[in-house]
């Protein structure tokens, strides 16, 4: 293990575990990387390991076959495995926020169904809450089901499902009005559907279609896709937790664990960044000597890695609180807000490290210039967490006058 980032507190076994997954991403996930980066190629053979180490079933509970961790030690293996290459992370990432949303909100038939084939890998999960005119106002859906017998009918257009092609189980937040009266809040007529389909692109079900592949500037590798129901017809015991309007607070729950996921992608990236910045500084040579031994450099240096450490410590302050069973949205919308911005900045200093090399394809900064700036939109913008933080500081500092 580096001298950076490292975790008080952690049992053998979590330490054995981390091991694992840090060999793995060493010999597995970094030496193929940028090239399968390059190629916007899925790591099919990649994921396929994360399979057999288990992975897609780390925080399921045993007694549907997974291991029944913590949150702060997927959060661990997720920081390595975003140093890695960030977009493996995001594949294990969705499928795991609905894995969650199950296991705390699902029927016991939901769980008995989906739990034990999603802790193997062999059904693999993504949500949608966006939609293209929406962004950050969730109210403002307008995707929605309406009740007709024994099934719900589905309409509506979605927007940046990570994994939405390769995925074949997605969780849906859409309008229901049914038992809302006309003027009940927005986010309490909405609700989660469990939809299940085909992986692949077109139409992957009757009234449900996935287009294609969205082309973006970094996370490649991973699909991101938008997601078109035009008449979806899907089983009334498919809402979750079986009872409507109940799904913001559902999303929102997941998408709470999702930011400390996040926030320990960015860890696992500014991490990286680091290691190759101080490891070009040693072999580059300026004036005579390495361009290490410059105190320019060696400020930069000294920045960088008080950067990793203030994010690495906050991600799992607020991965322990989750995990105690407090509320941690101040803690996690810290973490994720502090972790992405210090990624990007970290990430931007090794890039300038690297001088003009870090230009070329051919150097591994070049890739990760790209995928840091995802890490300050995905799960909330940093104006969302700044508002999430302040309304929760006016709670706890309410002044009595």
């Amino acid at each position: 293990m580096t001298r950076l980032a490292q975790t008080a507190g952690l049992t053998d076994i979590q330490q054995e575990i981390l091991s694992t997954v840090r060999d793995f991403v060493d010999k597995e996930i970094i030496p193929v990387a940028t090239q399968l980066e390059h190629r916007d190629e899925y790591p099919m053979e990649i994921v396929e390991g994360l399979k057999e180490l288990g992975l897609f079933g780390l925080m399921i509970p045993e007694e549907y076959g997974g291991l029944g961790e913590s949150l702060l030690t997927y959060a661990l293996c997720v920081e390595e495995i975003a140093r890695g290459w960030m977009s493996v992370s995001g594949i294990i990432n969705t499928h795991f926020i609905v894995a969650y949303m199950l296991k705390q909100h699902g029927t016991q038939e939901q769980k008995d169904t989906f739990l034990p084939r999603m802790a193997l890998g062999e059904v693999r999960g993504a949500f949608s809450m966006s939609e293209p005119a929406l962004g950050s106002d969730v109210s403002a859906i307008t995707s929605k089901g309406v009740r007709d017998g024994d099934e719900y009918v589905l309409n509506g257009q979605k927007m940046w499902l990570t994994n939405g092609g390769t995925s074949s189980l997605v969780a849906v937040l859409c309008r229901s009005d049914e038992g809302h009266p006309e003027g009940t809040a927005p986010h309490k007529s909405m609700t989660t559907f469990l939809v299940e389909k085909e992986p692949g692109f077109g139409e992957v079900r009757p009234g449900l279609t996935i287009p294609g592949k969205i082309d973006k500037m970094g996370y490649k590798g991973v699909d991101t896709t938008e997601l078109i129901m035009d008449g979806l017809r899907i089983p009334a015991n498919r809402v979750l937790g079986g009872t409507t309007g109940r799904g913001f607070y559902q999303m929102m729950d997941g998408v709470e664990v999702g930011r400390v996921n996040v926030a320990a992608r960015g860890c696992g990236v500014a991490q990286r960044a680091f290691e190759l910045g101080v490891s070009y500084a040693q072999q580059r040579h300026t004036f005579g000597k390495p361009i290490a031994q410059h105190q320019a450099i060696q400020f930069k240096l000294a920045e960088m890695a008080t950067k990793v450490e203030a994010a690495h410590a906050m991600m799992v302050n607020a991965a322990r609180k989750k995990d105690s069973g407090e509320r941690n949205d101040l803690e996690a919308g810290m973490a994720k807000y502090l972790a992405s911005e210090y990624c990007k900045e970290v990430v931007e200093d090794a890039f300038r490290i690297h001088g003009g090399y870090g230009f070329s394809k051919e150097y591994e900064i070049e890739r990760l210039y790209r995928e840091a700036p995802m890490l300050l939109i995905g799960e909330g913008t940093a104006e969302i967490q700044k508002m999430i933080i302040g309304r929760r500081l006016l709670e706890e500092y309410r002044f009595q006058g």
